[in-house]
């Protein structure tokens, strides 16, 4: 069995939307023990948009989750855990808030 060593959150924005993802970034701070990636206002990795990443432990999982399934403001969230198989923890072991995103898989070596 796979270990999960943590999660990832990407929050997605465009320049219309990004007062929203600012307001989400804010509240995660000061609500919850996480980690704030910079914001990434061009595509990278497999992210197709401008986002941001938030990583938290295995114990906030149980607490972030519920407050941003209500609170995403109708943008994409992906939230993935971190086993060290990127392309499965991206894909096939990924959730999503909001409307899914076709990511660029092809950039992952596993």
């Amino acid at each position: 069995m796979k270990e999960i060593r943590g999660y990832h959150a990407h929050v997605y924005y465009s320049e219309p939307t990004r007062a929203d993802a600012a307001w989400i970034r804010e509240e995660l701070d000061a609500r919850f023990p996480v980690e704030l990636g910079r914001w990434r206002d061009e595509p990278v990795g497999p992210h197709p948009s401008a986002m941001y990443q938030v990583k938290f432990d295995l114990q906030t999982f149980g607490t972030l989750l519920p407050w941003l399934s209500l609170n995403h403001r109708g943008l994409s969230v992906l939230i993935h855990p971190r086993t060290g198989e990127d392309l499965l923890d991206h894909t096939e072991n990924a959730l999503w808030l909001g409307p899914q995103l076709a990511l660029r898989t092809d950039v992952f070596d596993d």
